[in-house]
């Protein structure tokens, strides 16, 4: 029979504190399939009116899918959190789009009709399985000249971009680098990152166990000349440093979407609404502006321009990628309707998490800006790509 497109909401999202990856790390002796459990179980216990028997589908995330991120990793976690074991699971790999990817792909089943109520997210333990770790390029992309060796590394692919965008001078991004830390300390100040978090359980050799409670990486006090002093390590006299990019951190998100009707009939409180998505590939090379043709080819599928867009959550995988996003569309570098609360370059980005961190976010966001109908999380994604999706805010003061 014909089916007709449902509403799609997001409902609830939550993250475990973000750690830094290394032996000394919050998470070093955390497995990855602990921390997304950890976030489905807190899902589920937020919002107890959900019968875990309604969950039809389980999606994670994980660039590096083997040992502790491996084995299917949606279904190990839906078991390992006690779902029951008639509720599937499968893993999905995005890279950086993980999570993104896990929240796009179900939430167009549930919009089919395929599922009510899912769950997804995202995990990276980057501590535990460094960022290309196993794999095993295809000669011929070399060989064949498909793509510059420098599409290989996230760090190139940065400096890359700043050659295509001359204007973006490293002091640019420096500065820009030192607002998402300033950002950060002022959205913790004032209480409106905790509420999102999950008290994980962590242990280490020296101090036995103990509670993650806050996000690791930030750093409050960077000033414009501390950044300045950093080296740059993917090119001599470069722009790109440890400072105005994101670090390699440890972490895992979960949201709850669901169709807005079965939210209502089960006493869930839909947040924002699923409007559209899209992805788009750009060259490996400058993967970094891989938002821009998504973020366009969206706006155009919808008669929107970016004035229609109050709120936009753009991770900050390196400082120059957000930039190239911002002057492509003529958005001012601090413009209020970007990453209010900081972003990556403070907070972290554990790859395939990245996503429902931004939604998280926005969807806060949403509840303290009733005037902001539309909002976009986007982000660039390794091997050339970038994603975006754009949400409606359902307490939106113009659908009353």
């Amino acid at each position: 029979m014909p089916r007709t497109a449902r509403d799609v909401v997001f409902v609830d999202g939550v993250r475990t504190p973000f750690g830094k990856a290394g032996p000394k790390g919050l998470y070093a002796e955390t497995r990855a399939d602990d921390m997304v459990v950890r976030a489905i179980r807190e899902l589920l216990r937020r919002n107890p009116s959900l019968p875990p028997e309604r969950v039809d589908e389980v999606a994670v995330a994980a660039t590096t899918q083997t040992g502790d991120q491996g084995l299917t990793i949606g279904r190990s976690a839906a078991v390992l959190a006690g779902l029951p074991k008639s509720v599937p699971g499968y893993a999905i790999d995005r890279m950086c789009a993980g999570a993104m990817t896990a929240v796009t792909t179900t939430g167009a089943g549930i919009a089919f009709g395929s599922y009510d109520v899912v769950i997804a997210g995202g995990v990276e333990h980057m501590g535990r399985h460094p960022m290309g770790e196993g794999v095993d390029p295809n000669p011929r992309f070399l060989a064949e000249r498909l793509v510059d060796p420098s599409a290989l590394v996230m760090g190139s692919t940065a400096e890359n971009l700043h050659d295509r965008f001359p204007g973006i001078t490293r002091e640019r991004a420096d500065a820009y680098a030192v607002r998402s830390q300033r950002k950060v300390a002022a959205a913790y100040a004032a209480g409106k990152i905790q509420p999102d978090l999950v008290p994980t359980a962590i242990r280490s050799a020296e101090k036995g166990w103990g509670l993650a409670t806050e996000d690791e990486p930030p750093r409050p006090g960077t000033t414009p000349d501390d950044l300045a002093g950093l080296k740059t390590p993917f090119r001599v006299h470069g722009n790109v440093t440890a400072g105005n990019a994101a670090g390699l951190n440890d972490g895992a998100t979960a949201c709850l979407l669901a169709a807005e009707d079965v939210a209502r009939e089960l006493g869930l409180t839909p947040r924002m609404r699923l409007a559209d998505f899209a992805f788009a590939g750009v060259e490996p090379e400058v993967m970094g502006v891989g938002p821009v043709p998504a973020t366009e080819r969206l706006l155009a599928r919808n008669a929107l321009t970016m004035d229609d867009i109050g709120l936009i959550e753009i991770n900050e995988a390196f400082a120059v990628q957000v930039l190239a996003f911002l002057e492509h569309f003529k958005i001012a570098d601090d413009d209020a309707r970007v990453n209010p609360w900081g972003g990556a370059i403070a907070l972290g980005h554990p790859l395939a998490s990245s996503g429902v961190r931004l939604m998280n976010q926005l969807a806060r966001l949403f509840e303290e800006r009733p005037d902001v109908r539309f909002g976009l999380t986007t982000m660039c994604v390794g091997m050339g790509m970038g994603g975006t999706v754009l949400w409606e805010n359902v307490n939106w003061e113009g659908s009353k």
